[in-house]
């Protein structure tokens, strides 16, 4: 391959491989955000609430945090959280998991997208490095945690 070529092709990689980190980088923001707006009456990272903790989510199965009050359907769904199941439980989670108790759906398909992405950052270490951390008590962004 000449050499001219092949200089063309990395500089492309690298081109390409930075606008994805910045697109990652944009989402797991914009998911920040939403999740402060529409999960935080219900849901903590750290701590259980109404909703269980959601650090560490991706990866886990539901109904597995022992000290929290699941309903007898999301403990018997065999369910681990990724981003297609996540996908499909905020789409419509009595739909995906009859019996379940969480009435709240994102219609939005950039959306889920985008909470999911952030979600993911809070289960991969390194990963949403340089964000500011969202309130890991249950509390709105602009109010004083609990």
């Amino acid at each position: 391959m000449p050499l001219r070529l092949t200089t063309c092709l990395a500089l492309y990689l690298i081109f390409s491989a930075a606008q994805a980190h910045a697109q990652g980088a944009a989402a797991i923001k914009q998911g920040q955000r939403l999740w402060q707006q529409r999960c935080t009456d219900c849901h903590a990272l750290d701590t259980d609430e109404t909703g269980p903790r959601h650090r560490g989510v991706f990866g886990r199965r539901a109904g597995a945090i022992k000290d929290y009050d699941y309903s007898r359907a999301l403990k018997r769904s065999q369910v681990t959280w990724d981003a297609r199941s996540l996908d499909r439980w905020l789409t419509d989670p009595e739909r995906f998991i009859p019996g379940q108790n969480m009435d709240f759906k994102v219609s939005s398909s950039a959306e889920r997208a985008a909470l999911i992405a952030y979600l993911q950052s809070l289960s991969s270490p390194g990963v949403g490095a340089g964000l500011t951390p969202a309130r890991t008590q249950h509390a709105a962004p602009d109010m004083p945690p609990r």
